[in-house]
């Protein structure tokens, strides 16, 4: 229906009245899913709204408000400081003493409030005083502590898909009587710019809507030309920061360069401090590369050097140097998993003395003490090499690393065979 009513938003003007006309979250709509089951009962539990923006959050805590019989109070995380909170909730319980009814208390981007703050809601929430609904974009198991978190359903909304930002666009196009205005190529185009968000879809069309355009219908090239350059979905501080550097490592893990190459620009053009990425990159190439490639690393801190001398956004192509070698290098995760082994031993192990034969013997007493005593140095025995047991006396030797079959570590591997070789033909008692 069209509402006749001053100057609203679009966004506003056509939020949903009611959880069925919500769209795109059909998985929240089923009879057996917690928010309808305390939708349909009007027995509500404190829960957590997690979903992107534009996803419907604000919409479902509106809805919660319009149906239930208890008193409802929204604030911002952003725009309220904690003080204000405490006020409520210091109301609330007093008001749940008179009445015996609680207060749903709904906390827009309860991720801003820090560990401390979000302390605060605990005994509330424990004593039924306050019903909390919070929203957040971040994955509340990052961002919520845990005791707050423990005690609140997770309700997980999903971007919105192409199809249902269509039919968002299609039910304010047809409210407002304009569906003429676009064409379909033009439309799609408002899909794509919104990245899943229906808020932001809404916004493109409010705008498009009050302009006097040249000709009607507006066609994909001239909005093109016409809206902003859309900003990647993308936040440096937030948990997209690190789904995109997952994405990027796995993809050169999985020796898809063309792959890393997108992920690398995904973040780059959204404004990624290129230090952070080469860090990652240093850090791949050794966990991921190793010595099936020792030249990777190397690659890798000249890229860094790259990035210091020239910055953004010159520096983008040594990263894409670095993201195709790495991608396409001989792959070998020896040297981490040799660490790890090494480290389990090392907290078994940690109290055993350094065998007195490999301890440094600088002054007389400790040469006195045995420092150093019976210990070979390898330079002079045929081949550089003499066997000696360098691991604590009461441990017994161990294989941590094990090289692939790939690249240098083939020769790595002829290397140790040999030594192994030599050390049996010393411990083989002479004829």
């Amino acid at each position: 229906m069209k509402e006749k009513t001053g100057f609203i938003p679009l966004s506003e003007k056509y939020r949903p009245r009611t959880i069925d006309q919500v769209i795109g979250q059909d998985h929240l709509l089923q009879t057996d899913s917690i928010l309808k089951s305390m939708i349909s009962s009007s027995i509500f539990h404190s829960f957590i709204l997690w979903g992107p923006p534009g996803s419907g959050k604000t919409t479902i805590a509106r809805l919660i408000e319009e149906i239930s019989h208890f008193s409802f109070i929204a604030f911002s995380a952003v725009l309220s400081g904690i003080k204000e909170v405490k006020d409520v909730m210091k109301d609330a319980e007093n008001s749940m003493k008179l009445t015996g009814q609680p207060t749903i208390l709904f906390i827009d981007e309860i991720h801003r409030f820090n560990r401390s703050q979000q302390d605060a809601f605990l005994p509330y929430v424990e004593s039924g005083s306050i019903i909390l609904i919070g929203a957040t974009t971040e994955n509340p198991s990052f961002f919520i502590v845990s005791a707050l978190l423990s005690r609140c359903h997770v309700v997980v909304l999903n971007s919105l898909d192409e199809s249902a930002l269509e039919k968002i666009i299609n039910n304010v196009l047809e409210n407002e009587e304009k569906h003429d205005w676009f064409e379909p190529e033009a439309l799609k185009l408002i899909v794509a710019l919104s990245g899943g968000d229906a808020r932001k879809a809404i916004n493109i069309l409010d705008v498009l809507l009050n302009q006097k355009p040249n000709s009607l219908p507006y066609k994909k090239e001239a909005l093109e030309k016409f809206l902003a350059k859309k900003m990647m979905l993308y936040d440096k501080s937030g948990e997209e920061h690190y789904n995109l550097i997952s994405a990027l490592h796995k993809s050169l893990r999985g020796s898809d360069p063309q792959a890393g190459l997108y992920w690398l620009a995904r973040m780059l053009e959204s404004g990624e401090d290129p230090m952070y990425i080469v860090r990652r990159l240093v850090r791949f190439a050794s966990e991921d590369v190793g010595l099936a490639d020792p030249n990777a690393l190397l690659q890798a801190i000249a890229c860094k050097e790259a990035i210091h001398f020239l910055g953004m956004p010159e520096c983008n192509v040594h990263l894409s140097q670095l993201v195709v070698y790495l991608a396409t290098a001989p792959k070998s995760n020896a040297m981490e998993s040799a660490y790890i082994k090494a480290r389990e031993d090392a907290y078994k192990t940690g109290h055993l003395p350094v065998p007195l034969h490999i301890r440094n013997a600088p002054t007389k007493l400790m040469k006195n003490l045995d420092y150093g005593k019976e210990y070979r140095y390898d330079h002079d025995f045929k081949y550089h090499y003499f066997y000696q047991k360098y691991f604590p006396d009461a441990m017994p030797e161990k294989q941590y690393y094990q090289p692939s079959e790939f690249g240098f570590e083939k020769d790595i591997q002829k290397r140790l065979d040999w030594w192994k070789k030599l050390r049996q033909e010393q411990e083989t008692p002479k004829k």
